[in-house]
């Protein structure tokens, strides 16, 4: 969505987001248990409980997109972490580890409880255990096998005990039991904001895209740190709202949109306008995400996976490997077929991430499925989701340049 000025959904977002920390510090001032989660750990599952829920991954993406990112990496670096960890990681040990005098972002509310997940990061376990051995506080890892077809149903029930144990570790360490009824709400809360957010998706059916992948980045912040709440499906509801009226009114982002690519891997989140911008100048839209587009579906899949009201437990583990990083390589390429022939790609935008091994080290064997089993142009780029010093604007424009020329003459030779 390009437009002068915020829309309502825009508006909302920045004000549930800023309520969102300084209710985490409030809440933290007056001793509320706090506990630090990767981003596929099931916030629903914790809505059982009244705790303070932090995510250091999402406070980094954050920290990076207000260009805050490079003095955080420097003071992890100066504290003796290597420059070749994940940015997320260094901006996180740089917000809450000593952190700088004068810095405008607040450190997150100690933990009393880390929770990390095997499957989505592999470096997770490792960056919380620094926290563990600094805080003293308990980590809980959930390991949850990685994916290379269905998930079946012995993995599923694996992954439904761990939530047990960890709801159990949760009443001990808070003396709290857990509302059930509060989570199944939870589940139904998220379960209705991602029918919203499939409907914004939808935008980028149109020709020209009444949307861009940047904006999906923009606008999953909200996703990741309310889901569960009525305010998510507040806002969602907002944003595919002012989404279909904006294309009612032909307000296009890309109004003379010429190539319409796909972009695979995490957000460069100290891009996000520069790039929207400059590829407008080109006519060239991204007009979707493999990153955002997995949102509420099961692995291999685009489509939203239903909450039916039963086991909220069990839905949340059916949907545990919903993000790409899990996916073995024939479920990664599924994916990117479906999300080729559903928007009309013309290109795909490779985005070898230094930061994202793991998202990352299938690219090259996919790139060549695509461009050998369906015909389309692409192209790899060398980024880092969070570290500027780490990425070259006419490096990665120069070969998105070279990407449209291939799309040139493959429309010219029809």
């Amino acid at each position: 969505m390009n437009t002068a000025q915020k829309t309502r959904a825009g508006e909302h977002l920045s004000m549930i987001m800023k309520e969102f920390y300084l209710g985490q510090l409030r809440d933290a001032a007056a001793g509320k248990f706090c506990a630090w989660i990767a981003i596929i750990v099931p916030v629903e599952l914790l809505r059982g409980f009244d705790m303070i829920v932090a995510i250091p991954e999402n406070y980094s993406a954050m920290t990076a997109a207000k260009g805050a990112g490079p003095g955080r990496c420097d003071r992890a670096h100066e504290l003796g972490f290597s420059r070749d960890l994940c940015s997320y990681a260094r901006i996180d040990f740089g917000n809450n580890l000593y952190p700088l005098p004068g810095a405008p972002f607040a450190p997150l509310p100690r933990p009393d409880l880390l929770i990390s997940d095997t499957n989505n990061c592999s470096l997770l376990v490792k960056w919380f255990d620094v926290y563990h051995r600094e805080y003293r506080a308990p980590h809980f890892i959930l390991d949850v096998p990685f994916c290379y077809e269905d998930q079946k149903e012995p993995d599923l029930n694996y992954i439904v005990d761990q939530y047990h144990d960890l709801i159990k570790t949760i009443e001990t360490m808070t003396g709290q039991t857990c509302d059930y009824e509060k989570v199944r709400r939870a589940v139904q809360n998220t379960a209705i904001a991602l029918k919203e957010w499939k409907r914004f998706a939808r935008a980028a059916l149109s020709v020209p895209s009444g949307i861009t992948a940047f904006d999906t980045f923009v606008h999953m912040a909200s996703y990741i740190t309310l889901r569960g709440t009525e305010e998510l499906v507040e806002q969602y509801r907002l944003l595919a709202d002012d989404t279909e009226e904006l294309v009612a009114r032909g307000a296009f982002p890309v109004k003379e949109e010429r190539y319409r690519l796909l972009w695979d891997n995490i957000a460069p989140w100290h891009q996000l306008r520069k790039m929207s911008a400059r590829l407008a100048g080109l006519k060239a839209n991204i007009v979707a995400a493999t990153y955002t587009s997995c949102m509420g579906t099961l692995e291999g899949g685009v489509d939203l996976y239903e909450y039916d009201g039963g086991d909220p437990l069990r839905y949340l583990a059916r949907i545990q490997n919903s993000s790409v990083c899990p996916y073995g390589l024939n479920l990664r390429y599924r994916v990117m077929e479906e999300l080729i022939r559903r928007y009309s790609i013309d290109g795909v935008v490779f985005a070898s991430n230094r930061s994202c091994k793991v998202y990352s080290v299938m690219q090259l064997d996919l790139s060549r499925m695509v461009r050998e089993r369906l015909g389309v142009p692409v192209v790899m780029v060398d980024v880092d989701h969070a570290d500027v010093t780490r990425y070259s604007e006419e490096a990665v424009f120069s070969r998105i340049e070279a990407l449209l020329e291939q799309i040139d003459v493959k429309k010219n030779s029809l």
